[in-house]
């Protein structure tokens, strides 16, 4: 996940951004975290598949070193998030740090794996069982609300991917499994997030 210095600025520089801000304040003033969800999900969606969210080159702009993370705003109860994704590029399984999420992809196809963990998040070793398993293209959105949102992002094709992340405040931490000898069990490590130029 990438590590570079978090910005502190919004990108007041979109002009369509505007608009998704509007429905997004909108979408996260009040509700449980399912309606928040949905009515987050369906605005994305139209934003996406109508093209009224026109992201500038710079934010879609892959990285050679890993998926690249940007903040697009930074609301009073949520966060925007572009990720870029080249080709072969992806996260390990991971959460959320406690945040719910909804991810729509802007361009190009993602290839996302949800699990459920075996054991206790706490525990330093655990097992996972796949719960769902998804290709997903342009306006195409689903969302993560915890205890259910351990899962990986990868992009198996040749084009760059991007997906958009609404998160339920800012994450500036989660926690990562990495296999254990390929012997089906997973080693839980806390790590830093930050931001791309």
């Amino acid at each position: 996940m990438a590590t570079q210095e978090q910005k502190t600025t919004v990108n007041q520089d979109i002009p369509s951004l505007a608009r998704l801000v509007e429905r997004l304040d909108a979408d996260t003033g009040t509700g449980d975290e399912r309606q928040i969800c949905d009515a987050v999900r369906e605005t994305l969606v139209e934003e996406i598949v109508e093209g009224k969210l026109n992201l500038p080159p710079a934010m879609i702009r892959a990285s050679e070193t890993g998926y690249a993370r940007r903040l697009l705003h930074r609301g009073d109860d949520y966060t925007v998030v572009v990720m870029v994704w080249g080709p072969g590029q992806g996260t390990p399984i991971h959460d959320h740090d406690g945040k719910w999420c909804v991810e729509c992809v802007y361009q190009g196809q993602i290839h996302v794996v949800s699990y459920d963990i075996k054991g206790s998040p706490e525990d330093e070793i655990v097992s996972f069982q796949v719960e769902d398993d998804i290709a997903a293209g342009r306006g195409e959105a689903g969302a993560l609300i915890p205890p259910y949102d351990y899962h990986i992002i990868e992009n198996l094709r040749e084009d760059v991917a991007v997906t958009v992340h609404v998160y339920g405040g800012e994450i500036a931490r989660c926690t990562t499994y990495s296999p254990v000898d390929g012997n089906g069990t997973y080693r839980r490590e806390e790590r830093e997030l930050g931001y791309n130029v």
